[in-house]
């Protein structure tokens, strides 16, 4: 062994008649890196709760509501409510601000003639040089904003899980369409990849199917607010 600039290194052998050597400050810097990339794994995947998390909640019904309502920490996301609006333009950001440009929905969810999503935004997220006020352009081959009956925006976790549940205004899903589209969707899947300056939704998409499908298990329930006028809904039904 032998000191230089004071980092320790040592012989692991020769290649080639020619001595190698390692920093020790290099193995633990390596190290270091892979227990913080593991930390940040982790992490992501504990702000995401999993079903086990509330199994002491002995109510089945108080326990589907639980589970829907941790879901919604990725579908009201602002990644999520951004293509979901009320309006007829998309939101941008996590302040959730009109987009620039100021595209209109269209009669596709996709713009207009002349100013459509896909002027700006290709089938990939696209990086952006130095310079520019945002790192990336977001992208999917399937870009375009939800139909109006699908707007998430300014709506409770009640009134989401209510919609989600209405075949009317779900894309005429069923229950277990519903987990599919959520748990395996590759659209559904860019809300944990969005790109440079973007920050993704928490947890991964498999812990979201876990949380949907176990809030089907239970009954479906939706937190409280969800009665929206009219609503007869009931445990492992589908709004009508």
């Amino acid at each position: 062994m032998k000191n230089d600039d004071h980092v320790t290194s040592v012989g692991l052998g020769n290649l080639g008649g020619r001595p190698i050597t390692i920093s020790i400050g290099g193995l633990l810097g390596m190290a270091l890196l892979s227990m913080m990339a593991a930390d940040t794994e982790a992490q992501s995947v504990s702000e995401l709760s999993p079903p086990t998390a509330f199994a002491g909640i002995t109510d089945p019904q108080a326990r589907s509501r639980a589970l829907f309502t941790e879901a919604t920490k990725v579908i009201m996301s602002p990644r999520c409510v951004n293509c979901h609006p009320a309006g007829d333009h998309p939101l941008q950001g996590n302040d959730q601000r009109p987009h620039e440009p100021f595209v209109p929905r269209g009669d596709s969810g996709m713009g207009i003639a002349g100013n459509t999503c896909q002027a700006c935004h290709t089938d990939r997220n696209f990086p952006v040089g130095d310079g520019a006020s945002y790192r990336s352009i977001p992208g999917h081959p399937r870009w375009a904003l939800a139909p109006i009956e699908m707007a998430w925006q300014g709506k409770s976790p009640g009134e989401i899980c209510a919609q989600l549940t209405d075949r009317n205004r779900n894309g005429g899903r069923d229950l277990a369409q519903l987990h599919e589209h959520l748990a395996k969707d590759d659209l559904i899947a860019w809300g944990w990849n969005p790109g440079a300056g973007r920050e993704p939704v928490p947890g991964t998409q498999a812990r979201l199917g876990e949380l949907i499908q176990a809030w089907i298990d239970t009954g479906a329930q939706c937190p409280q607010s969800a009665w929206f006028p009219g609503s007869n809904c009931k445990a492992q039904e589908i709004c009508s």
